[in-house]
């Protein structure tokens, strides 16, 4: 298989290192680049256009819940994205996969797991961890799939500002921040609304908040650990 570029997005050194591992064993002569955070993971991103697949985890610093990831499909949508993490709960996993995720990667999952999804992906194929039912709820997929796809239609400025609506911010604060004139915003705004179907500010932050992880999802969690 020829080179490709492979940036991979953890907070954890050891965990960073196994994937590097895993993409060496799967590939060859494969660069691959790392961060500690989603910051640092666009900025590479930006820095090497050519990243073809990335690894990110579910909860690294500047990464909430499913945000990441459609970022990234908005911003870079050519770039096949990899979950991964410890909470590999089959609530947790089928969102991902609807929301664009390639695959999901438990950090659980040894070497060859990991190969396996790395290949599969690169087929252009979709790896979920055995026996996990991906169409279990099929209504809520089509939803997360239908919100996905609209996010897509976003320009990457009409989803930063949709993020920035989701954390409160009034259209002048967003403008500031974003060095843009407040008419622009508005514009940004009414586009926003009707790419996503709905009417009002508030709704386009409930769409949003989709994106993240859910209180009974975190309680799974939890309870999983304990």
């Amino acid at each position: 298989m020829s080179q490709i570029k492979v940036a991979i997005a953890d907070d954890h050194p050891l965990f960073r290192a196994a994937l590097t591992q895993a993409v060496q064993k799967s590939v060859n002569d494969a660069h691959v680049l790392e961060a500690e955070n989603f910051q640092e993971l666009i900025a590479l991103v930006e820095q090497h256009p050519d990243i073809e697949l990335i690894f990110i985890d579910l909860h690294m610093p500047g990464n909430d819940g499913f945000t990441g990831l459609t970022l990234l499909q908005n911003h870079f949508p050519d770039i096949a994205v990899i979950m991964v993490s410890s909470d590999d709960q089959p609530e947790i996993i089928r969102k991902a996969i609807n929301f664009g995720a390639s695959a999901f990667i438990p950090k659980s999952a040894n070497l060859t797991q990991i190969s396996t999804a790395i290949d599969t992906v690169l087929d252009g194929d979709v790896w979920l961890p055995e026996h996990t039912n991906i169409s279990a709820d099929q209504h809520t997929a089509a939803e997360h799939q239908r919100l996905a796809k609209q996010l897509a239609q976003l320009t990457p400025q009409q989803y930063t500002v949709l993020a920035n609506i989701a954390n409160g911010r009034l259209n002048k604060q967003i403008a500031y921040d974003l060095n843009i004139k407040e008419t622009t915003v508005k514009k940004h705004v009414s586009a926003i609304l009707l790419k996503l179907e709905i009417n009002n500010r508030t709704q386009a932050g409930l769409v949003f908040q989709q994106l993240m992880i859910t209180s009974t999802e975190n309680q799974q969690v939890e309870v999983e650990a304990s």
